[in-house]
């Protein structure tokens, strides 16, 4: 019974190393993402085990600096556009005095050095933008840099609040002018249909990113799909396309993502023929990693699933090997977790991610944001 027991073993043994000297490179990358799984609803992705944390910093003595979208220019220069407020803490900074500001490098690990500011609130009693441009992500889309963004009319409705629309400013130079799209630079808010999903969106349309598919803008938006007593509810992706940047910009009708929870802070990107959309998983639902991120695949652009899904990335202390618990200044959040994640693109790949935390590793009073090489 026993050398049965053996044989059996061994045959199994052997089954598996003919399979894996077939395909040998598959079979390694399955064992190795079973491995990395573990616990977790998804396996870790390229990204989430190549991060090397560099040191770099965007940050500025003066402001509070948050959610960082960096391009590369014509000039070979690194162009990072900010959201930034002055008030030490996060909220309500982010909706209440927020603007996007440009700074500059001449590599990605900085220093970086404060050029302008491109996107202000209008200060206007009616205007849609009053208050706090904020939530920015640049892209290059035909002859044009774009910059979507946030903001608000009033910042008193709440954390994250329904009146919250989407606008998007354009130039031929990432040093200006920029040029509003839309009415007064409104591209997106929630729909007045009663049978639009957005419509009632509890925090209205927000968190955009901005890619070109088929030689076309599409923003990329999310709004609240149900609200839940005691929790965040849940939220759901969508899009909008247009002709031309100006706009104007249709709201598909349906959704795009198929979580079932909550998720936020999107960034997108498009390498080797795949649309890649990256959002944040604070609570864990999706990835099974509270805090972390998932990097969703697409063969369209229009349609991501769980299924083509992986961890985008871990928490700080993952990738920064000198973390020390005790000396951090835990500014806003219970986690030390990543933010507002941003990637910038080298020679059509992903090579850097760039992401705040509310907490600062070194114990600095102010917000920044981190730059982490993806190897």
């Amino acid at each position: 019974m026993m050398k049965l027991k053996y044989l059996i073993l061994a045959l199994t043994v052997i089954m598996v190393s003919c399979k894996c000297k077939k395909n040998k490179k598959a079979c390694c990358e399955n064992h190795k993402k079973e491995q990395q799984a573990g616990n977790y609803n998804l396996p870790f992705s390229y990204m989430a085990e190549n991060l090397e944390w560099t040191g770099a910093t965007i940050s500025d003595e003066n402001y509070t600096i948050w959610g960082s979208s960096p391009i590369m220019g014509e000039d070979e220069k690194v162009h990072v556009f900010s959201a930034r407020w002055p008030e030490l803490n996060v909220d309500p900074g982010w909706r209440r005095s927020c603007e996007v500001a440009h700074y500059v490098a001449d590599q990605p690990e900085g220093p970086y050095v404060f050029v302008d500011v491109a996107v202000k609130g209008t200060g206007k009693d009616g205007d849609w933008n009053k208050f706090a441009p904020h939530n920015p992500e640049i892209k290059k889309i035909g002859d044009y840099y774009a910059i979507v963004f946030i903001a608000n009319d009033n910042p008193e409705k709440g954390f994250h609040p329904g009146n919250q629309k989407i606008g998007l400013v354009y130039s031929k130079s990432l040093y200006g002018p920029w040029e509003k799209a839309g009415k007064n630079g409104l591209i997106l808010e929630a729909s007045q249909d009663p049978n639009h999903w957005t419509h009632g969106s509890g925090l209205g349309v927000d968190n955009p990113c901005l890619t070109e598919i088929d030689g076309k803008p599409v923003v990329y938006f999310k709004a609240k799909t149900e609200e839940i007593k005691g929790s965040t509810g849940k939220a759901k992706y969508s899009y909008a396309i247009a002709e031309s940047i100006e706009g104007p910009y249709k709201m598909s009708d349906e959704t795009i993502t198929d979580n079932d929870s909550y998720l936020e802070d999107a960034t997108c990107f498009s390498s080797n023929g795949k649309h890649y959309l990256l959002t944040t998983d604070n609570h864990g639902h999706m990835s099974g990693l509270k805090g972390g991120a998932v990097l969703w695949e697409s063969e369209t652009g229009f349609k991501y699933s769980l299924s083509k899904a992986e961890i985008a990335y871990k928490l700080i202390p993952d990738y920064w090997k000198s973390f020390d618990k005790n000396k951090v200044n835990k500014v806003y959040g219970a986690q030390a977790k990543f933010e507002r994640p941003k990637v910038l693109m080298k020679d059509g790949k992903p090579a850097y991610l760039f992401a705040p935390s509310g907490w600062n590793v070194n114990g600095d009073k102010r917000v920044v944001c981190y730059v982490l090489k993806i190897k």
